[in-house]
């Protein structure tokens, strides 16, 4: 019962106050009055208290190492599973984004195909019955079907009268003309185009220069 106590007190204490219970606790039943030699009694229930306090020590220590070695571990394991999720979704982006890429024009081709065909069939009816009005008349409609594509997208031609703007004008020549302001535009070369507020093409354009 002695020893059980001793023990548990031990299991709290500082490691000089394991040693000084310890040793006081040996020597209670003790008459040696402190003064033990190897053989003592006493010495040797203290030698044995210590060795099972130290024994005991050891054991917490062992079972905090591998509690902390399994902590790790787990850690790690939760590591690479997250890890090669990311890079399963980063090659599941990359290959989405692949094929947005390579077919990102396929409806506004899949649109024209039929301005396409039409403009084939207008051709070869000409060229068998030589009715090139009714080719022209044909062109225009198609050129109007044309227009109502790209305002379906958003696309506008943009304007070209008045002064030259380098931010929706590219102006290539230059010209002297009395009907014109210095710096206003003369003739459109090129049709330029803005898709959804963002110029896709800047007009071409002549200025006048005084």
């Amino acid at each position: 019962m002695q020893k059980e106590e001793l023990k548990e007190n031990l299991e709290t204490a500082s490691q000089e106050q394991k040693e000084e219970a310890v040793e006081k606790k040996s020597h209670e039943n003790c008459n040696c009055d402190g003064d033990c030699g190897d053989n003592c009694a006493c010495k040797e229930a203290e030698n044995n208290v210590k060795e099972k306090v130290e024994e005991k020590e050891e054991e917490k220590k062992e079972e905090s190492i591998e509690k902390i070695k399994e902590e790790l571990e787990d850690w790690k394991q939760s590591y690479l599973r997250k890890q090669a999720e990311f890079q399963n979704f980063t090659k599941r982006k990359e290959k989405e984004m692949e094929e947005l890429r390579k077919y990102s024009s396929e409806k506004i081709i899949t649109k024209f195909l039929d301005s396409f065909d039409n403009l084939e069939r207008a051709v070869g009816a000409a060229a068998e019955s030589k009715d090139f009005e009714g080719l022209l008349k044909g062109v225009e409609m198609i050129i109007g079907n044309l227009k109502d594509i790209f305002n379906s997208e958003g696309v506008e031609q943009i304007k070209t009268e008045g002064e030259c703007d380098p931010q929706y004008h590219h102006a290539v020549t230059v010209e002297n003309s009395e009907e014109h302001k210095d710096n206003e535009i003369v003739t459109v070369l090129q049709k330029g185009y803005m898709m959804k507020g963002k110029v896709i093409r800047p007009a071409m354009v002549s200025v006048c220069k005084k």
